[in-house]
């Protein structure tokens, strides 16, 4: 019989992951260069967060429908097309927000795809995946994606830093129209093309969740999700000696190698959250509740991810942000650190509502 004990450290991983989103989307000014995205190629720590939000969401995808038996009756899928849904218009109106508060209350303006919109996309694609087809194909599945989604940068001049002759973001421009595009770098990070990739990504969070959910022991789910994250990490350093590394295209290496760092991620959490305190050594168990803010962030992530996004257009559109900014300026004059303190608290300040929700046993599913 499978081990069904709920595993703690996939609620702790994705609380890592969300209140590393929002740190790195809220500093101030001049942030140290860890705490912003690579520019094209390359990685900084930065550019882990939200590919491992999608990395998680497949092992969570897999655990949430194997309730069902991964049968497509209309309850299930009205549950994954209302999510689906409800995701891509929060992202829809975050962005409406941002505008109508700067005057701009139509909607010629709106930023079509972004953050919100691709989970939304990615969740319904692996949802459905999860539901119609036999779960042997996940690899050969991600992997075709990535291997199509390889063809299509090489034949579309996809690695250019030019948005006049990049594949990417010309299809977003003639699909969505100028209006409606990301305009700060040549290419969306989250646009349309980069969603096939994207989707290859939450497969193989899905696999490791099917790893996780079908091992005995936990011992058994560590070792597993270890092996397949060094099988990642290697395959996404070899490749990226032809495909570099780049989030902003959402390489191929770049998922491979973000998959393998969050498995690695994940088997260290289980073995030091799940796997020691389970065999009673005192020698490696660690007390949870230094690990308690991560459950309380990831309990609620979505949630709290939404509202750090409103917090910021709100905070920022009536000049409290810059208030806030300039007395910890004044406290500590050097600019990188200063915007470090500044994102801290804005992390502190969506904990505070994360922990009153978790206190009161309140659980938004987003």
């Amino acid at each position: 019989m499978v081990n069904t004990h709920r595993l703690q450290s996939l609620d702790i991983l994705r609380g890592i992951t969300v209140a590393g989103m929002i740190l790195v989307n809220n500093g101030w000014g001049d942030s140290f260069e860890m705490l912003r995205h690579s520019r094209w190629n390359g990685m900084t720590p930065c550019d882990l967060v939200f590919p491992f939000f999608l990395f998680i969401m497949g092992i969570s995808c897999y655990l949430s429908l194997v309730k069902s038996e991964f049968k497509p009756s209309w309850p299930v899928l009205r549950r994954v097309i209302k999510r689906t849904v409800l995701l891509f218009a929060i992202g829809l109106l975050i962005h409406w927000l941002d505008g109508a508060l700067n005057g701009d209350y139509g909607l010629s303006h709106l930023r079509i795809m972004a953050v919100l919109q691709r989970i939304a996309l990615c969740y319904l694609a692996v949802s459905l995946f999860a539901l119609c087809c036999n779960h042997r194909y996940t690899l050969p599945l991600a992997a075709s994606l990535l291997v199509g989604y390889t063809v299509i940068l090489l034949l579309g001049n996809g690695y250019a830093e030019d948005a006049a002759t990049n594949v990417l973001a010309q299809f977003d421009l003639h699909v969505l129209g100028y209006d409606h595009i990301y305009h700060k770098s040549p290419v969306d990070p989250e646009g349309l093309l980069g969603t096939i990739p994207s989707v290859a990504h939450v497969l193989l969070g899905f696999y490791c969740g099917r790893l996780i959910r079908l091992r005995e022991t936990v011992e058994q789910k560590v070792i597993a999700v270890f092996v397949v994250g060094t099988v990642l990490v290697l395959l996404g350093y070899l490749l990226s000696y032809g495909l570099p590394l780049n989030k902003r295209i959402w390489s191929p290496s770049y998922v491979l190698m973000t998959c393998g760092l969050a498995s690695l991620l994940q088997a260290l959490l289980m073995y030091v959250i799940d796997l020691k305190p389970e065999s009673g050594s005192k020698q490696f168990a660690i007390h949870r509740s230094l690990f308690t803010p991560f459950v309380i962030f990831g309990t609620n992530a979505l949630a709290l991810y939404v509202s750090s996004e409103l917090l910021a257009i709100l905070l920022g559109h009536f000049g409290f942000s810059e208030i806030v900014y300039n007395g910890i300026h004044t406290l500590i004059p050097a600019d990188k650190w200063a915007s470090l303190a500044y994102a801290l608290y804005f992390v502190l300040l969506n904990f505070a509502l994360g922990y009153l929700l978790y206190r009161k046993k309140i659980f938004i599913k987003l």
